[in-house]
């Protein structure tokens, strides 16, 4: 089968077909689009997709708009009929899960369940999460230190070291995280100093780039004028105050959050984590 070379620039559609929400074929197909800069395209995502007309309808749209497919389908006898109908209308198909359900199924030696959209149904897992959410709102910003002890991980660092967006992101993966502000000249909770240490990590950041957030924060609240928040001087004392508590804790992780995305940094404390053999039941790292 061969396909014509299309001209560089053109907006080209991609046919999204799942039988749960399409979600995880899109944020694959758009990671794997961040690397093809000059090439436009037009996603468009048919979810709970199941009925052999259904698919023959897209199908038959895909090659009349000269579309790529690409699948999520569970059920190996939709996957076999949208394969059949891609050769067919000669369209070119990509298929995420087939391979990947193959390959575990000769892993485990077993057959897959073939449920469609089993990664949203509301199971155990899913209320661990959202109380994981709930209880790391309630621990923000050091607001409950009566929290730190029922935390898994706990972050320290300044004012706009990222804590919050982090804590959440980690709570969405179904951890109950704690955050501590460190402020100039003012010692931590002594419930800090009583936890599992190795659930603590301090967070830093270039000082240029600190100046540069709280600066734009102080604009946004129109305070700029009236605090030493965006100062220099006192973000380098702020900053060695810090550094100063970590060298007193070395068993606490640093990391340097200067230009690194929240996904990144996460990924650092989780493999920490894993190191460390604090871990899930569900084998993800973090604290029994």
């Amino acid at each position: 089968m061969t396909w014509e070379t299309p001209p560089r620039g053109r907006n080209r559609p991609i046919y999204i077909v799942s039988d749960g929400t399409g979600g995880t074929a899109e944020k694959v197909v758009r990671a794997a689009m961040a690397q093809f800069t000059g090439h436009p395209v037009h996603i468009q995502v048919y979810p709970t997709v199941t009925d052999p007309e259904q698919l023959e309808r897209i199908a038959r749209r895909a090659a009349e708009e000269d579309a790529m497919l690409v699948c999520t389908l569970v059920r190996p006898e939709v996957r076999r009929t949208l394969r059949d109908l891609a050769q067919e209308h000669r369209v070119r198909m990509v298929d995420l899960l087939g391979n990947l359900l193959s390959q575990l199924g000769l892993f485990f030696h077993a057959q897959p369940d073939g449920v469609p959209n089993r990664l949203y149904i509301a199971d155990e897992d899913y209320f661990r999460r959202v109380a994981a959410v709930e209880f790391t709102v309630k621990a923000d910003d050091g607001k409950e230190p009566r929290l730190l002890r029922e935390a898994e991980i706990v972050l320290v660092g300044v004012s706009r070291t990222s804590k919050t967006p982090l804590s959440v992101f980690l709570a969405h993966k179904g951890y109950r995280v704690s955050n501590v502000p460190i402020v100039f000249n003012k010692q931590p909770p002594d419930t800090l100093f009583e936890l599992d240490q190795r659930c603590i990590f301090g967070l830093t950041i270039d000082p240029e780039s600190l100046q540069n957030i709280r600066q734009e924060r102080l604009a946004t609240m129109r305070m700029a004028s009236r605090t030493n928040y965006g100062d220099m001087d006192y973000i380098l004392a702020e900053l060695e105050w810090s550094e100063e508590l970590f060298r007193q804790n070395p068993q606490w992780p640093v990391i340097d959050v200067t230009r690194r995305a929240v996904e990144e940094t996460a990924a650092i404390i989780l493999k920490i984590m894993g190191e460390r053999g604090l871990t899930h039941v569900d084998g993800e790292a973090g604290q029994l």
